[in-house]
């Protein structure tokens, strides 16, 4: 976790980075094998050198991007636990919970999807 260690301590309001800290530290430990890194100002997870999920923070949201795949694939679960989305990222609202467990079932497809990627975005 001390590569988000700047990233959250730039996050003025505190229960925005309580909330970010416990995801990130949800799935460094959910997903051990998962390389965290900052890029593009962004916490994310990668796996072989492929992107797998970022995050970015925002005045009303959490929001995650785990690629249009992950998004297509999961778009129906997405609506049902309450997120709004985009093409490329879910929006958990600050005062919702999150779905641990569909966050592992994305995580888990853009790992099992991109076993064979050798590009950092899917192509």
């Amino acid at each position: 976790m001390d590569v988000f260690a700047d990233y959250l301590s730039g996050i003025d309001n505190p229960q925005h980075r309580d909330r970010t800290e416990e995801v990130l530290t949800w799935v460094t430990k959910k997903f051990p094998n998962l390389m965290p890194k900052m890029a593009w100002n962004q916490p994310m997870f990668t796996d072989h050198g492929t992107f797998i999920i970022g995050f970015s923070v925002s005045k009303h949201h959490l929001a995650i991007a785990p690629e249009i795949a992950g998004i297509n694939h999961f778009s129906d679960a997405i609506v049902q636990a309450g997120y709004d989305h985009t093409k490329q990222l879910v929006r958990i609202q600050w005062d919702s919970p999150v779905d641990f467990s569909l966050l592992e079932k994305i995580i888990e497809f853009n790992i099992v999807d991109k076993t064979d990627c050798s590009t950092f975005w899917r192509k």
